[in-house]
């Protein structure tokens, strides 16, 4: 089940309402398995993938810098969008006329998800060694 809420507060006011605790009740028999992620923008691109073993419920213990996902989405996009002008480009005639709010209504119909199922998780096993990769801690000397 996913839902979403507009802020964290009305998120936290249905976690602590009293409809989701009878939901919860009356669903208990229903579950199989249970796991609780909460996401608040494109930090699920950077995940590790979960294994049978871990837990379900843990955040993990370093999260990927901004900049190195600035970075990272930077080289998913720049030949994806590249490569969607080229071919439209050659498949629209007079796309180069289209105005600009259709063409970029177009291009993130296509972009979004091709950015989400195909290149991120792409680029994101690709760069995991760089992206997980702990700075390096530096003592000072006396």
């Amino acid at each position: 089940m996913l839902y979403r809420f507009a802020n964290s507060d009305l998120l936290d006011a249905w976690e602590g309402s009293e409809e989701r605790a009878h939901w919860l009740i009356d669903g208990h028999d229903l579950i199989l398995d249970a796991r609780v992620v909460k996401r608040t923008g494109i930090e699920g691109w950077f995940d590790a993938p979960l294994s049978d073993d871990d837990d379900a419920g843990a955040t993990p213990s370093f999260q990927v810098p901004r900049w190195k996902q600035a970075v990272s989405i930077g080289l998913g996009f720049l030949p994806t969008n590249l490569a969607f002008t080229l071919v439209a480009t050659w498949l629209i005639p007079g796309w180069h006329d289209v105005a600009m709010l259709p063409k970029l209504v177009v291009t993130t119909l296509v972009m979004a998800p091709t950015m989400t199922f195909l290149v991120m998780p792409q680029i994101t096993r690709m760069l995991r060694p760089w992206l997980l990769r702990r700075p390096a801690i530096r003592t000072r000397r006396p």
